[in-house]
């Protein structure tokens, strides 16, 4: 299996990210910051929608969790927030609360103190997959704030049976007080000596916050972190077995 991490940024840069997923073979996608409106065209004439990535990938099977909303348009509604696009039915899913309450925002500048959710699919075939958007400090190592979220995201993880992976922009680097409450799985974006996922779009300096870790019981065959530009963050692959 392939399985494809990304923060899409909102969809913004929208015909290279169309355009990226068209042209690569992914089995599971998780996003942050993912945006969607049902059948609103004019969110889709501006951004790359939840429903535009599920048409270009292929993939059939879709869990959304939103962690705000916007009023767009005066009279329609945007979400945003994490999603998980599989090839393999969803026999179960979970999002959890994990910091933060969901809101509808005014602004933009609003949404730092939104809804943290984390995503539990287990999938048909035995894997579980977990997405989460880390909570968001300015500053690569996080805070006290950032230590307690994670430990509310590992204690979930902690009680899944079977093979787990899980992708998140987790707005931290390895090297984190809160990534140690992660210790009991790999994290494939240290264990590769991965220094920066971000693009430079909107950030300079090396941090990588972006990880794919997988529990015990996940072989991993191959990861890199690819070149497109589609978004303020790199994308990260991992196949697995």
């Amino acid at each position: 299996m392939k399985i494809l991490q990304l923060n899409v940024w909102t969809g913004r840069i929208k015909g290279a990210l169309i355009d990226f997923f068209k042209t690569h073979d992914f089995d599971v996608i998780c996003l942050q910051e993912a945006v969607w409106a049902g059948d609103n065209e004019r969110l889709a004439n501006f951004f790359a929608t939840v429903e535009q990535i599920k048409e270009a990938s292929g993939l059939q099977y879709v869990m959304e969790s939103s962690n705000w909303g916007m009023e767009v348009f005066n009279d329609d509604r945007m979400e945003q927030g994490n999603v998980i696009l599989s090839r393999y039915p969803i026999k179960r899913e979970e999002s959890k609360l994990v910091h933060g309450e969901y809101d509808v925002v005014k602004t933009v500048k609003d949404f730092y103190e939104h809804a943290y959710t984390l995503q539990i699919a287990e999938l048909e075939n035995g894997l579980t997959i977990v997405n989460h958007h880390g909570y968001w400090q300015p500053t690569p190592v996080g805070n006290e704030t950032t230590v307690e979220v994670m430990k509310r995201v590992a204690s979930i993880i902690r009680d899944i049976k079977g093979p787990v992976v899980m992708c998140g922009d987790l707005n931290i680097i390895h090297e984190a007080p809160a990534m140690r409450e992660l210790d009991f799985l790999r994290d494939l974006t240290e264990e590769n000596k991965i220094k920066n996922t971000l693009s430079g779009l909107k950030f300079n300096g090396e941090v990588a916050c972006d990880h794919i870790l997988v529990n015990d019981l996940v072989e991993v065959a191959r990861f890199e972190m690819l070149p497109d530009l589609v978004s303020d963050h790199r994308a990260l692959t991992a196949e697995i077995k």
